[in-house]
């Protein structure tokens, strides 16, 4: 079997051929895997050594997965995904969060058959229904995890198909010129607090993004503008190229400190991932006194304010990086109706009442 693993290589032993991993940023560490890339967990063996550490080989009861059951094909998939994440073809956060979901899944309904009835997984999507998104995410994981086993005939139907969303809402909830004046009035400019608030108003950007931005995406144009290019972490995004506003620029200039990032922690350093500085910005908005608010809120308001201010979709497309303007129609639909509405009022305002 061909393997492209960096790290990894095979070794000859009499008739039996083992895999070791050098561990990453060590070459002269060399850790011999308890298994071979044909087993389901090979992925976690695998990432497991090139940080240092062998894992044992299971033992036989947890490796006596029934072929065909739920907890067989929920091994596979995570593997399929983890082999995905390390060529480039899925987004790591994309993996950790289905394999949360289908990991709760195998444990609870794991020795049902690939065939599991769809009112099985209705049952199970009820049982999050108190955190609707979470519950509407774990459905959409499963039936991504189907279309995958369909198309590998792994599973001759996908039960998850049709199932219907339980969060009808409109998502994150966007921030209103109140809670934007409530943030700053906490975190006075300078601050990395006031910083990140300004980053996301004129960027635009998802939280996963503003975490990567830095001067290494700036880009000065001919007369002598500076903009912003990058691409936006969630596949099938379109890049993003935008210029860099008066209010940002004074923003990111004022830092003392100057890193990799825009973004910094106390330390200096860049925040480790994009949850480490969501925690940090949910205590930003705790200390503002902002309930049930999140950094998607502003990308919203900050695309609800251009569609008010007569961005099309198309606009709103090339600073969101959306790759349908369906997508962005939901700002200028509200937007373009308030406009109407205004004028069919105007005209009511000339009759002779």
């Amino acid at each position: 079997m061909k393997v492209t693993f960096p790290g990894l290589y095979s070794e000859k032993r009499g008739a039996k051929t083992r895999y070791v991993v050098r561990k990453e940023g060590d070459k002269t560490k060399k850790i011999t895997l308890a298994i071979d890339p044909s087993h389901p967990k090979f992925a976690e063996h695998y990432h497991a050594a090139r940080s240092g550490i062998r894992l044992d080989p299971e033992p036989v009861a947890a490796q006596m997965v029934i072929r065909g059951s739920i907890g067989w094909l929920v091994d596979l998939y995570i593997a399929e995904m983890e082999r995905a994440v390390a060529s480039g073809q899925m987004h790591k956060s994309t993996c950790q969060q289905r394999s949360v979901f289908l990991t709760w899944m195998r444990a609870e309904v794991g020795e049902y058959g690939v065939g599991i009835p769809q009112t099985q997984l209705i049952l199970l999507r009820d049982m999050k229904a108190s955190t609707p998104g979470a519950a509407d995410n774990f459905i959409k994981a499963v039936r991504a995890m189907f279309t995958w086993a369909v198309d590998r005939n792994l599973a001759k139907a996908n039960p998850a198909t049709g199932i219907k969303k339980i969060n009808e809402g409109t998502g994150a909830r966007a921030w209103t010129v109140a809670d934007l004046e409530a943030y700053r009035k906490r975190h006075p400019f300078g601050s990395m607090a006031h910083l990140a608030l300004t980053l996301f108003m004129f960027t635009a950007c998802r939280i996963g993004d503003v975490v990567t931005l830095g001067r290494q995406h700036e880009v000065k144009r001919a007369n002598g503008s500076v903009w912003l290019g990058w691409q936006p972490e969630k596949r099938g995004s379109k890049k993003v190229v935008i210029p860099i506003l008066p209010p940002l620029l004074k923003a990111v200039r004022a830092q003392s400190v100057i890193g990799r990032t825009y973004l910094l922690r106390e330390d200096g350093k860049p925040f480790a991932s994009k949850n480490s500085f969501g925690n940090k910005f949910s205590t930003w908005m705790d200390q503002a006194g902002l309930v049930g608010l999140s950094a998607h809120g502003i990308r919203k308001a900050a695309g609800e304010l251009l569609a008010l201010h007569g961005a099309s979709q198309y606009h709103i497309m090339a600073v969101h990086g959306h790759a349908s303007a369906k997508t962005s129609e939901i700002y200028t639909e509200g937007a373009d109706r308030a406009r109407l509405a205004e004028q069919a009022m105007q005209m009511l305002s000339a009759m002779d009442w």
